[in-house]
């Protein structure tokens, strides 16, 4: 199931979908890398995590997932010597503490939710450490309970920024005189007044900082210095206790990093989990019953992309018939129906819950491909033909008896009746080594070989005639029209073209065919020559250059063609001379050899009452019958 074939199918819209459900990076990181399995048991598995889930945000439980902000990169730090910071342990503990309530909540939802309940089993949310944590470390910052050397330490700076405060209003009244205002401000962490330049030397003290204009100088009275350094000391003793309680509790997470990164994993795996509970729930999907065996049947369901007024689509292939051939009219909704198919089986085999009615089955394939749309590119030098082939060409080297192929268009691109036995080619094939295939045409051929084979069997887009809209119901066992000439009409195509490609088709059936036109049918047509002489000498007969109107002169040449004209009769074996009578290739029609230019291999031809320079090779002796008479 490559990229490519998951996008026609527009899977990867679904994982889009998926992702924004998640809310942690890590469950984002699970979604992102999430593919359709082809193991049986992996499918069953996933199926049951995500019923679970959707049960209990169905119950309207309110489900302690955790969105774990910085703990991804916090753990992939560990093991590397760190010292974590305040903020980093306060996030720490917050998410350990939602771990517990993560455990404790699916303990109490074992009996709903049996599978899911396993994966907390192994949650471990270190109570020693997180008490531990709890208990140091309050709204981002060390408590005193973290160390007693610590709590002393930031006893004795309280003081001391007491006996600061109360020194510094003495000194104010002291040198009232002096100051230039009667206030007290901090300069680089110091209390400092501002002192009037002229009476500096009247303040003894350390000058911190000085006005814009220079006349007042910030300085820190030299009893207050005193009890500042003092201050200062115990600051560094403050810090020194913090970085030692903050190694001591970095060691002990580092003592806990397996545990804690397997809590990330889970907790990981959770949320992506009920993300897909999330996505399931977003379109009422239930949950199919698989089966051993390759088969589909659907039941009421729709295309999750659609939204909710999107027909429901019954169909069942894989037990009667293992070949489907869905016709109908365009924008009838056959793309429409592969894509269903397709879809919902990836979405089945990724463990999502589906848009579907209670009995749909689908068993386990291990590819899903599908060739759907015309895959041009000019990039990669495809036309639409070659696209299908490469489609093809890549389905033919892994289909077998659990492949699910879907093909849109078959026959298309190319001539129709190689297209056909091409396709009716592939089917036997297909059918052969036991695929699955749904696909979409317009041809009667393929139809009949639908009803023809055992194993194949037809269905139709119910199309209303007399509304010429499309009903978006499938129905098995009959073919359908593609209501052409109708549609045709309702678009306002003139009455008598549509009656006279009815008249066409209606005699190419009686003929067994349905391309042949009927006899004298072929409309009489005249081209235009270029005017530039030296185009239609390299044989470039660009019309849109220029219009020459034909002349019935004598001997100027006739633009006539009548049905039969491209018959010959024998050439004359010999070169060409001046005044031959010749038929020009390009132009259809007769002229008159003038001049031969026997180094450039070319001729003046006297055709429509004008001289023209033409290559040899676009001239011939061979003339039509009815111009040889």
């Amino acid at each position: 199931m490559n990229e490519m074939n998951l996008k026609r199918l527009e899977y990867d819209k679904i994982k889009n979908q998926l992702i924004t459900f998640t809310i942690s990076s890590g469950g984002r990181s699970l979604a992102e890398q999430h593919q359709p399995s082809p193991d049986e048991a992996v499918v069953r598995e996933w199926l049951e995590e995500t019923s679970e889930a959707a049960a209990l945000l169905a119950a309207g439980s309110s489900v302690p997932l955790s969105a774990m902000e910085g703990i991804e990169p916090f753990l992939a730090a560990l093991g590397r010597g760190r010292i974590y910071n305040e903020k980093e342990l306060g996030q720490l503990t917050g998410w350990l503490s939602t771990v517990g309530q993560m455990k404790r909540y699916m303990d109490a939802k074992r009996q709903i939710a049996p599978t899911i309940s396993r994966y907390c089993d192994s949650l471990n949310e270190c109570p020693a450490l997180r008490e531990h944590l709890e208990r140091c470390i309050r709204n981002g910052a060390l408590t005193d309970q973290a160390s007693a050397a610590l709590a002393d330490a930031r006893r004795h700076i309280v003081l001391l920024e007491s006996k600061i405060e109360r020194k510094v209003s003495q000194t104010l009244g002291k040198y009232k005189h002096a100051l230039q205002e009667h206030l007290v401000s901090q300069r680089h962490g110091h209390y400092v007044l501002p002192v009037r330049r002229d009476f500096r030397k009247q303040v003894p003290g350390t000058v911190w900082d000085e006005s814009a204009s220079g006349q007042t100088l910030f300085i820190e009275p030299a009893d207050v210095a005193e009890l500042h350094t003092e201050w200062q000391m115990w600051k560094a003793e403050e810090e020194r206790e913090r970085m030692m309680v903050l190694s001591e509790l970095s060691e002990m997470v580092e003592s806990q990093g397996s545990k804690l990164k397997a809590n990330l994993e889970v907790m990981a795996s959770l949320d992506f989990i009920f993300a897909r509970a999330k996505l399931s729930r977003n379109w009422d999907g239930i949950r199919v019953r698989l089966s051993a065996h390759p088969v589909i049947k659907l039941v009421d369901a729709k295309h999750p992309l659609l939204g909710k007024e999107c027909k429901p689509l019954n169909v069942s292939i894989g037990r009667q018939w293992r070949q489907l051939i869905i016709t109908g009219p365009n924008s009838g909704g056959k793309t429409v129906t592969l894509k269903t198919i397709g879809l919902l089986t990836l979405m089945v085999q990724s463990g999502l819950l589906i848009p579907a009615g209670e009995g749909t089955v689908f068993g386990i394939f291990e590819h899903v491909m599908a060739d759907v749309g015309d895959g041009q590119s000019i990039e990669h030098s495809l036309s639409t033909f070659s696209a299908h082939m490469a489609n093809l060409k890549e389905m033919l080297e892994v289909a077998g008896g659990r492949s699910l192929l879907l093909l849109d268009e078959l026959a298309a691109g190319t001539d129709p009746g190689e297209g056909i036995a091409l396709s009716i080619a592939l089917l036997e094939e297909f059918l052969r080594r036991g695929s699955l295939v749904a696909a979409t045409t317009h041809f009667n051929e393929i139809k009949r070989f639908a009803a023809q084979t055992p194993g194949c069997t037809n269905a139709r887009m119910v199309f209303d005639p007399e509304t010429l809209r499309s009903l978006y119901r499938l129905e098995i066992g009959e073919a359908g029209d593609s209501f052409a000439f109708a549609i045709a009409r309702r678009f306002g195509l003139p009455e008598h073209v549509v009656v006279r490609a009815e008249e066409r088709a209606a005699a190419g059936r009686a003929d067994g065919s349905g391309e042949r036109p009927e006899a004298g049918s072929v409309v009489e047509f005249i081209p235009l020559p270029d005017d530039d002489e030296e185009e239609i000498a390299k044989g470039s007969m660009d019309a849109s250059q220029g219009e020459v109107r034909p002349q019935q002169a004598a001997g100027s040449g006739s633009l006539r063609q009548e049905p039969g004209a491209d018959r010959r009769q024998p050439a004359a074996n010999r070169p060409l001379q001046v005044g031959d009578s010749i038929w020009i290739l390009p132009l259809k029609c007769t002229g008159t050899i003038q001049q031969l230019i026997d180094a450039k291999e070319e001729a003046v031809v006297q055709v429509m009452g004008k001289k023209l320079t033409i290559h040899h090779r676009f001239l011939s002796l061979d003339l039509p019958v009815e111009e040889s008479h």
